[in-house]
């Protein structure tokens, strides 16, 4: 297929497709029509499902991909880069669906053309999300982690959302540890994080933050209205919990703060009021100072 090639677009295309045997290799005139292409496209599954030879570079991608493809045959038909480097573009393939790929366009200095390289990035683009998922996710509860609490924290506040952090942490959880072990421990943090789960509303976001520490975003919530969703769960938990002598009965603590001007200074107000709630007795929640205000109230007492 290759065998009117000038030994200099050989060399160029040696370079661009050494060790890439799977990829599209596609040879473009001046215009960004493919002149000549590899066999890889049936491998690829791309939507065109055979010779794209005929069609200019723009038809193979999304539309939202255009303007970075121009851009890079531009550059490089006009010199001014060696190669383009790897382009991510976005293909139809022949099921329908779209799927990720990346392109590379570098010269052909025998006719001024262009060869291009296209390679599906799917698994690579598939284990990145599956990476940011772990490095966002509580491996125990499979609750989104501080991190990611504190990203979605900044973007409400980037957004101009209103609305209220609750700070959660069971009470007397290393005596727990100590009488039942991590993993009895572990199995009350998971039953309190499922806990949480079915009495949040419906657009409430929760994370464990640390230990035994759980946080809930309540987007676009007055403050009464969060007040009664930290009421239900502080309650639901004292409900449940077994009594006698042999168990240790669990209650929580929470403190409650107004989004503030950062994620940081959000946070803090909340840490604070949960620490006042630990300081007056526990099983009880407290909210920020706000105008030199602050209220609790003791769950049962």
């Amino acid at each position: 297929m290759w065998g009117n090639l000038s030994p200099g677009e050989c060399t160029a295309l040696y370079r661009l497709v050494a060790g890439s045997a799977r990829d599209l290799v596609l040879k473009l005139d001046r215009r960004g029509r493919v002149v000549d292409a590899s066999p890889a496209s049936a491998r690829l599954g791309l939507a065109f499902a055979g010779d794209p030879v005929g069609r200019h570079l723009l038809e193979l991608f999304h539309p939202s991909c255009a303007h970075a493809v121009i851009e890079a045959h531009r550059a490089v038909q006009a010199g001014e880069i060696e190669d383009s480097g790897w382009i991510e573009v976005l293909a139809q393939v022949q099921n329908g669906d779209q799927q990720w790929f990346e392109l590379k366009l570098g010269p052909l200095p025998h006719d001024g053309g262009t060869v291009g390289l296209l390679r599906s990035i799917e698994d690579r683009r598939a284990l990145e999300d599956q990476l940011f998922t772990a490095a966002m996710t509580d491996p125990l509860t499979r609750l989104s982690n501080r991190d990611a609490f504190v990203r979605m924290l900044q973007h409400l506040i980037d957004a101009g959302a209103h609305g209220h952090v609750a700070l959660f942490d069971l009470d007397h959880l290393r005596t727990l540890n100590l009488r039942h072990g991590h993993s009895g421990g572990d199995r009350v943090l998971v039953a309190f994080a499922h806990l949480m789960q079915k009495l949040m509303g419906p657009d409430d976001i929760l994370s464990r933050i640390a230990g035994g520490t759980f946080g809930v975003l309540l987007t676009e919530t007055a403050e009464t209205e969060a007040a009664s969703a930290c009421y239900r769960i502080l309650e639901a938990l004292d409900a449940a919990s077994p009594t006698g002598h042999s168990h240790l009965h669990l209650t929580a603590s929470a403190g409650l703060a107004p989004f503030d001007n950062t994620p940081d200074a959000t946070l803090r107000a909340a840490e604070l009021a949960l620490v006042n709630a630990k300081a007056r007795g526990r099983n009880r929640l407290e909210r920020a100072e706000t105008h030199h205000r602050q209220w609790g109230m003791a769950i049962g007492w």
